[in-house]
């Protein structure tokens, strides 16, 4: 086989340990590192005198990071690789032979390195991370909420559309203060605008729904919760400054581009472009980041008959964002993902047409970035202008299958 690196390096990353091959044509020479900072420097140093010139490791849970920020520091290049792709057989395996195996495995060029962005798009990336798992967070901590309320047999939910707005909120602090909401209260209220006047019930009704039963511990509880719910909200919004501050003006204008689709906000904007950024050449075609997304079919053809086959793993921040993207988008009548979901829903299911919205969506993020062209919704008409003789066909047969005759004419579309 082909040499493509004379010199180079392999590593079996663990917590505590690094064991590193440097290998230099046939020969190999192996040793054993620690994982502090010291440790990872000398590491690097011994590397760089040894001439490597590339450095593999496996992408073992986050215990790669610090070795690849330290190699980047030091001008080194090093790649990521899938463990899948490179294991070892069963019954032969020991962390010396890892190394040397990637070690071989990368000399002759047969390792395909994960896409690992830039040391300030990884920052920004982990600064979306965050913020999502606080919005999950956050979501829970609501449920906790709703749990609590119907258990003291107040119906919040259905008085309100939000239990976390402004006039939800003001009423739990009269309910955690154990005042009962009468209809004095109620109008004072409504007198000082802290309720709504388009809530979902009638005044009755909205009296009713609050004349639940809870107890001190109850309250206090709830209490608690809704001090946590504020703090939660104080970091979400010191996060989407600091997301804000950390973008550069061309992640900004890209965000903007995005948001011009259907179903994307300006969160969900920043946290695909915190993921994918902006330059989409390291993507040769849109299939190549359907596929790293994990949004399109896997392959599963045998005897040239291709098999239904379930998508593959992808990124799960980019993921579950186009998919949440994609429930919004579809609520948006006379567009073309709305048409997309109702004719494949009817067919494949709801969960696989939502899937399919989302990689729609990444197509069409993909063409915006890399052309730089504006969207342009293709309509919710889109699918009608194909195989229009067999559509006809199929209706009248329908139509005769009633009991209906009908006679067709063919009218040429207005200029």
């Amino acid at each position: 086989m082909e040499v493509l690196y004379g010199i180079c390096g392999g590593v079996d990353v663990h917590k505590k340990i690094l064991v590193v091959c440097l290998r230099s044509g046939r020969k190999t020479e192996i040793r054993e590192f620690g994982t502090t900072t010291r440790e990872l420097l000398e590491c690097g140093e011994w590397l760089q005198k040894g001439g490597c010139q590339m450095v593999a490791m496996e992408s073992t849970g986050s215990y790669w990071k610090p070795l690849y920020n330290v190699l980047e520091a030091m001008d080194m290049k090093a790649i990521v690789v899938n463990a899948q792709h490179m294991k070892a057989v069963p019954g032969r395996k020991t962390d010396v032979k890892d190394a040397e195996w990637i070690a071989d495995l990368l000399q002759h060029g047969l390792l395909k390195a994960s896409y690992i962005p830039k040391r300030d798009q990884r920052e920004l990336r982990e600064l979306v991370r965050y913020r999502k798992s606080l919005v999950e967070d956050k979501g829970r901590e609501l449920n906790r909420l709703q749990k609590m309320l119907e258990g003291g047999n107040i119906k919040l939910s259905g008085t309100v559309s939000e239990i976390d707005g402004k006039s939800a909120r003001n009423i739990l602090a009269k309910i955690v203060e154990g005042e009962k909401i009468d209809e004095k209260v109620y109008d004072e209220m409504y007198a000082k605008k802290e309720i709504a006047h388009n809530l979902k019930g009638t005044r009755e009704q909205i009296l009713d729904d609050l004349n639940g039963i809870l107890s001190p511990v109850q309250r206090r509880m709830m209490k608690e919760l809704l001090a946590h719910l504020d703090e939660l909200n104080q970091h979400i919004r010191n996060l989407d400054d600091e997301i804000d501050s950390s973008m550069k003006p061309d992640e900004k204008a890209a965000c903007k581009a995005v948001e011009d689709i259907p179903g994307i906000g300006a969160s969900s904007a920043q946290a695909i472009i915190s993921v994918i950024g902006t330059d989409m050449s390291r993507f040769p075609t849109e299939k190549h980041i359907s596929k790293w997304a994990g949004v399109c079919p896997g392959d599963n053809e045998s005897a040239k008959k291709r098999k239904s086959c379930k998508t593959t793993k992808g990124n799960k921040v980019l993921r579950t964002t186009l998919v949440t993207c994609a429930h919004a988008a579809v609520k948006v009548k006379d567009s073309f993902f709305s048409a997309q979901f109702s004719r494949i829903c009817v067919h494949r299911g709801a969960k696989k047409a939502y899937m399919a919205v989302a990689h729609s969506l990444l197509i069409a993020i993909y063409h915006i970035l890399s052309t730089g062209e504006v969207f342009k919704d293709l309509g919710s008409n889109y699918y009608n202008q194909f195989n229009k003789e067999r559509k006809a066909e199929s209706l009248l047969k329908k139509l005769k299958s009633l009991g209906y005759e009908v006679s067709v004419a063919t009218v040429e579309a207005s200029a």
